[in-house]
């Protein structure tokens, strides 16, 4: 809890501060400018990189697999594009960071790396066993 209200004050305040210093250096209108023109750039990058997560995703539903990581991708791509939406040349910085697919997918990795396995049954090799039990409706 207090991370997150140090992130909710915090962060604002950090970005005013950055806003006004970038501004009493290059001039406000340019300053305004500049924001505006990272969020029509990230928004632009957002949307075309959110139309490739979700062919794949297609793609993925259309041969049956589960798009488990895509998902974990779009959600990044969600939040650099509302990261670069909020005024602010650190959230900008971070949105940006998000929308390099690397990075994404160091982040989803190290994600997926701290859920812990399901507990079950192992075999010599320490693979996963799923035992069952089937019968054949019809023979061949």
């Amino acid at each position: 809890m207090p991370l997150f209200l140090l992130l909710l004050v915090g962060l604002p305040l950090l970005e005013l501060y950055f806003l006004i210093q970038v501004g009493s250096e290059i001039g406000a209108l340019p300053t305004i400018a500049l924001s505006i023109l990272t969020a029509i750039l990230g928004t632009w990058l957002v949307r075309v990189q959110g139309f490739s997560v979700l062919m794949r995703v297609r793609g993925m539903l259309e041969r049956g697999e589960t798009p488990a990581l895509e998902v974990l991708d779009g959600a990044l791509l969600l939040t650099a594009g509302l990261m670069l939406l909020l005024p602010g040349f650190l959230t900008d910085a971070l949105g940006f960071l998000l929308l390099v697919p690397p990075l994404r997918r160091l982040l989803i990795g190290r994600f997926v790396r701290v859920i812990p396995a399901p507990p079950g049954p192992r075999s010599e090799d320490g693979t996963r066993v799923i035992e069952g039990e089937f019968r054949r409706e019809r023979e061949p």
